[in-house]
Order: structure tokens, then sequence, then C-alpha cells
């Protein structure tokens, strides 16, 4: 059956070209449109729609507030259009914070040029909303504002890094192409098992840094863990979220004021330091640097990948510099991004958790990991926040 989706839209041009994206694919079903959030709650009371394509700047009703009446009385997975502005961007937070699945950027010259590249994201987004489980009612997110007393100074210089395992050994550069080759070379040997269920850890992992791979739903995901720990988390985070460059910024600013601790958009040559973590930026890699175990590296996002940033680039790179000292997080998302470099981490002998369908938007990175038998443990997002924040009671 074809995923029914809603396009809501002021635009006349963004409503038709949407229409005929969507429209063009089989596995999906144009069921109606409108013109603003207003008529957007009373179409979806009408045509039950999978899932909802909704402009956030609209007359009448703008999207954000049609959007938390949809959530609060019929949820249903709301893909968000906003402008590439520093102002959508964060608009586009506040979107994700009150139930939006996802937003894209409404870049103009992207919607109009003949790139398939649009067309394929939401048509696979859509399809992926539509066969997943419908959201909860939402609820309201956590302050904004951080306690004054849990925030935390910038890392300077005087704070103590993290140190290179004596175990390893190898620290020669880590490269896009050489985790391409050890993944084609190991595609034979994927061997697909039943996923474990595991809803305990009878230890928490020897790790030096705790690394994070998410995409759709993983800004909600993200922020239900993070604001869980304290000041005092004992390790070093890398959060790899699939975002587009203008909204990273404004995503780690979002997550720095609700989090007690440090949350920084990474820069090169940022300092791994106990407390804080560091989000990869939009459109480029974030690896820890091979010659400097204490700091990471930004390199811009290399054309041959999907994913700027990728999971399975910035898996690798921990598994290359910490080894079997690694603490691997794997959230919902669609596609496998992560997988490979999953496989790598599991080599080296880290530990690597996966989120479980239930409590994921999208259960396709996750469900990737879990069927290729790397998942040490497989755990609701509830137990993977408590789990994290016991680490800080220490």
């Amino acid at each position: 059956m074809p995923v029914k989706v809603l396009i809501v839209d002021d635009s006349g041009f963004f409503r038709n070209r949407i229409a005929d994206l969507l429209g063009s694919d089989a596995r999906i079903s144009v069921v109606g449109t409108a013109s603003n959030g207003r008529e957007a709650i009373e179409q979806v009371k009408l045509l039950r729609p999978d899932v909802i394509t909704m402009d956030v700047e609209m007359p009448e009703m703008n999207g954000i507030d049609a959007l938390r009446q949809i959530m609060k009385f019929s949820p249903v997975h709301v893909i968000m259009l906003s402008s590439v502005t520093h102002e959508g961007a964060r608009i586009s937070m506040k979107a994700l914070e009150a139930g939006a699945a996802d937003c894209i950027p409404k870049d103009l010259r992207e919607w109009m040029g003949s790139s398939s590249a649009i067309n394929n994201q939401l048509c696979d987004q859509v399809v992926a909303l539509g066969k997943s489980r419908r959201p909860r009612v939402h609820t309201s997110p956590p302050s904004s504002d951080k306690p004054r007393s849990s925030i935390r100074p910038s890392p300077t210089r005087h704070e103590t890094a993290v140190a290179v395992p004596s175990t390893v050994s190898d620290r020669s550069t880590f490269t896009v192409s050489s985790l391409r080759q050890r993944g084609e070379a190991n595609a034979a040997m994927r061997v697909e098992s039943s996923p474990r269920r595991s809803g305990t850890v009878q230890r928490f992992p020897d790790c030096r840094v705790v690394v994070i791979g998410s995409s759709t739903g993983g800004p909600a995901a993200l922020q239900k863990i993070l604001t869980r720990l304290p000041a005092a988390f004992p390790y070093p985070i890398l959060l790899v979220q699939h975002m587009p460059k203008t909204f990273t910024p404004v995503f780690a600013e979002r997550l720095n004021q609700q989090c007690h601790i440090t949350v920084k958009e990474a820069t090169d040559g940022d300092r791994l330091v106990a407390g804080t973590a560091l989000l990869a930026p939009g459109g480029h890699q974030l690896i820890i640097d091979p010659r400097q175990n204490d700091r990471v590296k930004v390199m811009p996002g290399d054309e041959r990948l999907t994913y700027k940033p990728s999971v399975d680039i910035s898996y690798g790179s921990a598994a290359k510099c910490f080894g079997d000292k690694v603490l691997a997080v794997i959230l919902t998302g669609m596609g496998s991004d992560g997988t490979d470099g999953a496989r790598l981490l599991k080599r080296s002998g880290a530990k690597v958790w996966a989120q479980d369908e239930n409590s994921s938007t999208i259960y396709g990175m996750p469900k990737s990991v879990i069927e290729a038998d790397l998942a040490d443990a497989v755990l609701d997002l509830d137990e993977i926040g408590t789990l994290l924040s016991k680490q800080g009671e220490r």
C-alpha cells in the first residue's frame, strides 16, 4: 500500500514541485494539499495521512503552531521545510522539539535544479517514515535554561585530555578510501542474524571516548540522552548527526543551553575533554587526529560519500586511534551509515550499542548494525540515557 502524503505550503510552486517529486514514486500517494496550518489540521482529520511535508512560514497559522496541534491530537510523521538562513535553522530546531521527524532546507536553487538528490532524499525519507511506527503524542521538551551551577567553562589547555591506550600501535593516517576498501573487502562476509535484545549491560565498557551516530529522529533522541548526563560525565563525546551545515551550529547551541555537559559544534583542533560533546559540522567529516589523539580534525566533505558527516568515518577513526577503548552508540536513522565503521570497531574490540526498534523513529541504521551481528547490546533510548548518566555519579 502506498504511503499517503499531505503537502502543506503556501507557495503554489513548492506544492506543485513536491507533488511532482513524490508523485513520480510508485511507493507514494499524494492524498491532498493545504496552503496554511489551519487547513492542514483539518486535512489531517479528513485524510489521515502517513506523512506530512510542512512549510514553516505560512499565513493564518504557521507550520510550528500547526505541528504542535497535529502532534497533540493526531500524531503523524512530519517533515518540515525551512529556509537555509540562521533564523530558519533556529526555527527548525523548534520544529524538531515540537515533534517533527526531520527538517529539510528550502533552498530554491536546489529545488529548481535538475539534480535527483532532492528527489531521492525526499522520496526515500517519506517511504521510510510512512512504514515506521506512528509517533507518540508529543511531550514538552526540557527547559532550555541551563542551571548556572552546571555551566562548564570552555576547555582550556590545562584540562586533562584523553590519552591513547598503550594497546594501540597502529597510528597511521585514517582515510576515506581505507574505510571504503575495508568495507568492500568484507561485504561478502556480512552475516545476517536475528536481532539480539538485551535490556541490561552487565558492565559499562572500559572506554576513553563515546561516539554517537544518528540521522532521522536523531535530534530528539540526542536531546533525550544528553540532557540526562551530569556535568561530571567522565568521557568526551563525539556526535555525528546527519544534518545540513546551516543547522548544526544552532543545534549545538540549543543542546548546550539544555544540557549540563558542554555541547559545541566541532572545529579543527578541538580537544577531547571529559564532559564535552563535539558535534560534527554539517557538510564535513569529523575524525580523531591520528597524530594528536587528544584532538579532532574537521575535514571537508568527500563528494564520494553520501553522508557529510558520516558515522562510518567517525567510527572508523575512533577504531584506528583508540582500539578497544571506544563505546559506539548507533541511534535512529534511515540507511546503513555506521555499519562499516562498527565493523572496524568490533575488530578492535570496542563495544557497540544499538537503539531498539520500538524507540527508533526509523529503524534503519540500528537495524543494519544489529543484522550484521555487530551490536553488543540492543537498548531502548531510555536505557541508553540511564546507563550513560550513571557514569557521572561514580
